[in-house]
């Protein structure tokens, strides 16, 4: 499929922020690579939008590769969103395997994703948006795992924005506050709905995953001398990560 904006990859696209963000870069007219784990799912959501569809785990190094072969030669924009958050304990009672899997996803695979796509995206005069979280600016009880993880990804962000400066790829970090998209939280509390309602219990308006596309759009749309270094988002009944309006 050919595209007046080139190829744009999303990551983690199987659901929520990722695949909102891969119906709205279609709607651009992108050619949009989603990739996910769920063959079922991103091969679903390609059909729908046009799109081509790409099975992948990030920690799994063929899987990157073929993600890049599927990429071609030129990539436009790399929108690293694939990761999630597992658990809420403190850290005595932590489960650290939990906080290993976080890394592997949210750090480790973002950054085997775009050492395979720096090439293509050098070539095509790219953008990378990483999809981070307030979670990596700030910390709370039971966050220990997934604030150290997502602060870790921003740091990733802003070094490769020093060591690629001179250079055609623009580097920014989107940073959601309070998302209610499809599975984060349910993933978050091992399928428990009752939990994860709670996290969004009395607060009218939190984010959705369209919002998240919408800034993604927005950032990738500007012109490309234009870079958003960081840009961090939230509802507006949520103040700061500690301060959130509740009617209830």
């Amino acid at each position: 499929m050919s595209s007046s904006r080139g190829v744009a990859v999303v990551t983690g696209a199987s659901s929520g922020i990722g695949r909102a963000c891969a119906q709205r870069l279609a709607a651009d007219g992108y050619d949009v690579v989603v990739a996910a784990r769920r063959t079922d799912r991103v091969e679903a959501l390609a059909a729908e939008i046009g799109g081509r569809a790409v099975t992948c785990d990030v920690t799994k190094g063929d899987d990157v590769a073929a993600l890049a072969e599927a990429a071609g030669p030129e990539v436009a924009l790399l929108v690293n969103n694939a990761g999630g958050a597992f658990g809420l304990e403190p850290v005595v009672t932590s489960d650290l395997q939990r906080w290993r899997d976080m890394y592997e996803t949210n750090v480790l695979g973002t950054a085997a994703v775009t050492q395979a796509l720096l090439p293509a995206l050098r070539a095509g005069r790219g953008t990378i948006v990483t999809i981070t979280s307030v979670a990596g600016q700030v910390t709370y009880e039971g966050g220990a795992g997934y604030c150290g993880a997502k602060a870790a990804e921003s740091a990733m962000s802003d070094a490769l924005r020093l060591e690629l400066n001179g250079e055609p790829v623009r580097v920014c970090d989107i940073a959601p506050g309070m998302v209610r998209s499809d599975e984060f939280a349910l993933v978050r509390f091992d399928g428990d709905e009752a939990k994860a309602d709670a996290v969004y219990a009395g607060v009218e308006e939190p984010l959705t995953q369209e919002d998240i596309a919408e800034c993604v759009s927005w950032v990738a749309g500007l012109p490309h001398h234009v870079n958003i270094d960081k840009l961090t988002v939230r509802p507006l009944a949520q103040a700061a990560a500690h301060k959130v309006h509740r009617t209830s």
